[in-house]
């Protein structure tokens, strides 16, 4: 089969021929329809994110229609279509028995990140992994719930963001524009903040009440000023560059949380009084949970949340797609089709 193949920090991308995985007992074989691109991809081309494994098939935003099922799983479950949870834990310790497999530290597999993921024609995956997808979803459409708006649902869920608080949303791309809509959904009124016009836009149609533009404006004082000098009670950082990070501190009301969901290769810097003055959190997401995924796919199909995708690509021009979203010029995601 064709895969997109990670060789390792700073060297492209190579669209290889490879074996197909064969479904053991308990998994089921994917045909890959839609695989979305994130901006992870993006951190292990630069070598920010090096977890050792190489060669690797990239992709872990995963639809497709399940074509064959190993020993043990239901033969009528061949044919369904599907998305997938990137996430297969060990099933015994303390984060997994509670649901949380994103923070097992003895993972079996992490589609994308460890472990072949979507950017190929097949892939196999425990059937538990695969979650039905409703008939009224497009599958290129379906594809970004699988970390856009998961992600989104988790790190909302963690920040405990409620009715009446204020959020700031650092940084507008598919999860960003998920976060949007999940805060809105608790009640929360929305400030996004990025450098893109057209992106500010569409965070304003999807439901954010204010949009600053970073680099035109001084973004934590017009955060204050829209909040009439309160500040944010929540800030999801999605750049976490070092002058974002600065802002997003500035912006934080008192006991305020600051809520990581991207990365960068600089560091924060605060100093303890400020947080310990106002009593503020600094805390972090990463990834989701089975039960996530299943609840992000009831919120996208009833309407509730609306996935962002900008260009679906055939296989062989990710190129296009990967440096679409290194220059910015993506309003959601790009989608690739095997």
């Amino acid at each position: 089969m064709r895969a997109l193949r990670y060789h390792g920090p700073k060297q492209p991308l190579r669209l290889d021929e490879i074996p197909a995985p064969e479904p053991g007992a308990g998994d089921v074989l994917v045909r890959v329809t839609a695989a979305g691109i994130c901006h992870t991809e993006l951190h292990f081309l630069s070598g920010l994110l090096d977890l050792g494994v190489a060669p690797l098939t990239l992709g872990h935003e995963i639809v497709g229609r399940i074509e064959r099922v190993g020993a043990g799983v239901p033969p009528e479950r061949a044919g369904e279509r599907v998305i997938l949870h990137y996430y297969s834990g060990c099933g015994s310790c303390a984060h997994c028995l509670r649901g949380d497999e994103n923070l097992c530290g003895r993972l079996r597999a992490e589609y994308g990140f460890l472990s072949d993921g979507g950017f190929a024609d097949f892939v196999a995956v425990p059937a538990r992994n695969a979650v039905p997808l409703p008939d009224g979803l497009a599958d290129a459409d379906a594809a970004p719930i699988g970390c856009g708006v998961t992600t989104a649902v988790h790190a909302a869920a963690l920040a405990g963001v409620g009715l009446g608080d204020w959020v700031v949303v650092y940084g507008i791309g598919a999860v960003g524009y998920g976060l949007v809509q999940l805060a809105r959904l608790r009640g929360a009124r929305v400030i996004a903040v990025g450098r893109s016009p057209a992106k500010l836009e569409r965070a304003l149609a999807l439901g954010a009440e204010v949009a600053v533009r970073a680099g035109a404006e001084d973004v934590a004082a017009r955060v204050r000023e829209v909040t009439g000098g309160h500040g944010a009670d929540v800030v999801f950082e999605l750049v976490a560059t070092r002058e974002t990070m600065a802002a997003s501190l500035a912006a934080l009301a008192k006991r305020g949380r600051l809520v990581f969901v991207g990365y960068s290769q600089d560091a924060l810097q605060v100093h303890p009084i400020q947080l310990v003055v106002n009593e503020q959190v600094v805390t972090a997401s990463v990834g989701n949970t089975l039960a996530e995924l299943r609840a992000a796919v009831d919120l996208v199909a009833s309407g509730r949340v609306r996935t962002v995708v900008d260009r679906t690509l055939p296989l062989e021009r990710f190129q296009e797609g990967l440096d679409a979203l290194a220059s910015g010029g993506l309003i959601g995601r790009a989608v690739l089709r095997p």
